[in-house]
């Protein structure tokens, strides 16, 4: 039986580029992919990380038109979500990366300077970060946090976020991290990485089949596959 495609995650979002036949114009503005789509052997790179991350926004009420969002690393996830972000009007992104992987985060501030209208830095991340006080959305990008380290947490400066504030991880298992209960032991409004996993999987599945899953059976197995 032929595989109609496939998904592929951390780390290879990026390094699978170079063995696609097309990347789709979204994708290669996002500089990475996380779907693959093969049609009669020719394949089709996709990213819908950043759709999955903005359907969880939505679904939360949270709009980024004109706000200020820190984005915690710059692999793959956090290149789709930024470019989502900047495309949806958000004023400022400010990516904090760790320095010894600062091309990949001058890469993809370049990238969005070029190509969209947001504001965007890098900040090396050296130490704990202060997250800015104008800041609206937190976004954990990075993989801190993910089976089996389900202790960890990014090094930020807890005490430096507010009520006013939205935090969103893009880890689904577990599905509440340190990170996260950080932000619910403060009244401050958050969602798990496993609304945007789910997202981004229905859209796949519909790119490969036509079809419209149904997202409550995907969490339902997600929870028990993840308990």
């Amino acid at each position: 039986m032929k595989m109609r495609g496939i998904n592929c995650t951390i780390p290879h979002k990026i390094e699978v580029l170079k063995y696609l036949d097309k990347v789709a114009p979204s994708a290669k503005l996002i500089g990475a992919v996380n779907t693959i789509i093969n049609d009669n052997g020719v394949l089709t790179g996709e990213n819908t990380d950043g759709k999955g991350f903005m359907i969880a926004l939505e679904s939360a009420g949270v709009d980024p038109a004109g706000k200020s969002v820190v984005v915690l690393g710059a692999g793959g996830a956090s290149r789709a979500i930024c470019v989502e972000l900047a495309l949806a009007g958000a004023r400022k992104l400010t990516i904090v990366n760790i320095p010894r992987d600062s091309a990949l985060a001058d890469s993809l501030v370049r990238n969005l300077k070029e190509n969209t209208k947001v504001a965007t830095e890098y900040v090396p991340w050296a130490g704990t970060f202060k997250i800015p006080a104008d800041t609206d959305i937190v976004v954990n990008a990075t993989s801190i946090g993910l089976y089996p380290n389900v202790n960890d947490r990014p090094d930020i400066d807890y005490d430096t976020i507010t009520k006013k504030m939205y935090m969103q991880d893009v880890i689904p298992n577990p599905a509440f991290t340190p990170f996260l209960k950080e932000a619910d032991k403060r009244g401050i409004r958050w969602q798990s990485g496993m609304q945007m996993l789910i997202n981004q999987a229905a859209l796949n599945i519909t790119m490969w089949t036509g079809l419209k899953p149904d997202k409550e059976v995907m969490r339902q197995a997600l929870e028990k596959a993840f308990a």
